[in-house]
Parts: structure tokens; C-alpha cells; sequence
């Protein structure tokens, strides 16, 4: 094989090896998302009570959370793989539907951050939503979640510690 054939056949593997590897990382970290099915139960910033729960959906394509906080109405997030990330769809009481994304950058994770790309029915980048998700895996049975609320170009950290409930 001639050294040019032999340059243009690595660089064609290297170009197809490199989606599937980037790849790679959003699935481990999508089934990190997956083994969290299950109810879990904790407490608020403040001590409060709250509760979680994550759901399997469309044959493994996606992972649902309800998050019930003490006081306020449930919260509806939809996770899925985006190509080499995770994207979510976070659908809470205030009628807006801000979309966030992660691109995990290794397998051996312990925390996944959402960063903010866009929202629906969001009148203006001033009115109050969620920004910004950080997921910490502690262990299988413990996990927090810090939620960022914008508002008025203000941030307000919203945290969640939560356990696995046993059954």
C-alpha cells in the first residue's frame, strides 16, 4: 500500500472512530441516568421534604423525573442522548420549558452539569426559569441535584438531597 492510501485510510478511520468514541461517553453516563429508577425521598436546602422519581420510558430512549418539593407543584424532566451528549426538557409550574445539555467527557463521572441552550415559552431571557442542573452521584443510593433558577439575570441555587427509598 502506497503511503498516501495508507494516510487517507487512517485518516477515514480516525474519522469514523471518533463519533463513535465521543459516543461513548453519553451512554455510559445515560445509563448512569437509567439506574437512578426507582422513588427517592430527602430534604431541601432549608430541611424541607421533598421526593424524586425516575422512570424508564420508550424502551430505554428516555428517563422521566417527577420532583415534588415540599410547597410547590410537581416538576416534569425528560432526559435523552443527543447525539454525543444528554439533552433535557425541564417542564415546570411557572409554563415555560427551558432545554439544557451536558457532553460528558469521561466514563468515570461523578457529576453531570446541564448547561442552559434555550427554553420554550420563555418571554424573555429575564423571566424566571431553570438555568443550569448539577446531578452528584454519591453512591447507587444517594444523589444531589443543585437546580439554578434565573431570574432578573440573578441566580438562585436550588439544592436537593436525596436517598433511595427501599421498598
Amino acid at each position: 500500500m502506497t503511503r498516501r492510501k495508507y494516510s487517507v485510510l487512517l485518516l477515514l478511520s480516525a474519522s469514523i472512530a471518533l463519533p463513535l468514541w465521543a459516543g461513548t461517553h453519553s451512554a455510559a453516563a445515560f445509563k448512569k441516568l437509567q439506574s437512578l429508577s426507582g422513588d427517592w425521598e430527602g430534604k431541601d436546602g432549608h430541611g424541607m421534604a421533598v421526593k424524586t422519581s425516575f422512570q424508564v420510558l420508550a424502551s430505554g430512549t428516555a428517563v422521566m423525573e417527577t420532583l415534588s418539593p415540599s410547597g410547590m407543584e410537581d416538576m416534569v424532566t425528560l432526559y435523552s442522548i443527543e447525539g454525543d451528549g444528554i439533552a433535557l426538557v425541564h417542564y415546570c409550574p411557572t409554563n415555560n420549558q427551558p432545554r439544557m445539555r451536558v457532553v460528558p467527557d469521561a466514563d468515570n463521572f461523578k457529576e453531570l452539569s446541564f448547561d442552559f441552550q434555550g427554553a420554550g415559552n420563555l418571554k424573555s431571557p429575564s423571566t424566571g426559569h431553570q438555568h443550569h442542573l448539577v446531578i452528584r452521584f454519591n453512591d447507587a443510593d444517594h444523589i444531589i441535584e443543585t437546580w439554578t433558577w434565573r431570574q432578573d439575570d440573578k441566580d438562585i441555587p436550588m439544592l436537593f438531597h436525596f436517598t433511595r427509598k427501599k421498598n
